[in-house]
């Protein structure tokens, strides 16, 4: 069951297309898994379009006498669009436009992944988007998404089963949509589904015993706090 979803505010600007490409992009991904912010989504998208027609009804009644058009005029530009393209099969457009059969829907194939023993499927927000080659560092991969805007990294990140990310906090912010397995840490158990947004006031370890792949934007680096892996932090920004 997915506990940690995007809040309200963030949903609207998805709605209203204001995030960065790469936050769309993640929550995209989320709504694609949860139910719940489907049916969100779809009342705030109502919400919108219901604005927008009031808007367009209100400046279509406060038209001055003079800005309207007469059936005179209205004639005479059909009658030139249609001598100037007389060509125009408006037949085939009839009939597609009134046969809903003709309509057509395209959406992306589901693509299946595999990294070490771990198979998750690719959220379809991602199906044309390029995944570099994974790199490897002990329990931890990583492969970066050619979808880099201003300072976000986006990344797919595999741990493998009882792994761990060293304990660290965050010097930007970082989003996490667990796309496969679960993992915890010092604030809970995230399953998959599960959207978590950290910063700086957040300090963590997260571990797995199953294996966990997910998706990740970050707009800085990670800031080891203990033990030897604090030697990274001077290279932090080449590394996350």
């Amino acid at each position: 069951m997915i506990k940690h979803h995007p809040n309200a505010a963030m949903l609207k600007d998805f709605v209203d297309g204001t995030l960065a490409d790469s936050v769309s992009l993640i929550v995209s991904s989320h709504v694609e898994l949860c139910e719940h912010c489907q049916q969100q989504v779809n009342q705030l998208t109502a919400e919108a379009a219901n604005n927008v027609f009031d808007a367009e009804e209100s400046g279509q009644r406060v038209l001055s006498e003079d800005q309207s058009f007469s059936n005179e005029e209205i004639d005479l530009d059909i009658e030139k669009f249609l001598s100037e393209n007389s060509d125009f099969d408006f037949e085939a457009i009839a009939q597609i436009t009134s046969d809903p059969s003709q309509s057509v829907e395209v959406t992306p194939e589901l693509q299946k992944v595999t990294i070490a023993d771990t198979t998750f499927t690719i959220p379809r927000a991602l199906s044309s988007v390029t995944r570099k080659d994974w790199m490897n560092l002990g329990k931890i991969s990583r492969a970066r998404l050619d979808f880099d805007d201003e300072a976000h990294h986006t990344s797919l990140l595999h741990i493998d089963k009882d792994g761990k990310v060293p304990c660290h906090t965050h010097k930007g912010f970082e989003i996490t949509l667990l796309l496969e397995g679960s993992f915890e840490d010092e604030m809970g158990v995230y399953n998959k589904g599960d959207f978590i947004w950290l910063d700086g006031n957040h300090t963590h370890q997260p571990a797995t015993k199953e294996g966990c792949v997910c998706l990740t934007v970050s707009s800085d680096a990670l800031y080891f706090t203990k033990g030897v892996s604090q030697l990274f932090n001077p290279l932090g920004r080449y590394i996350y």
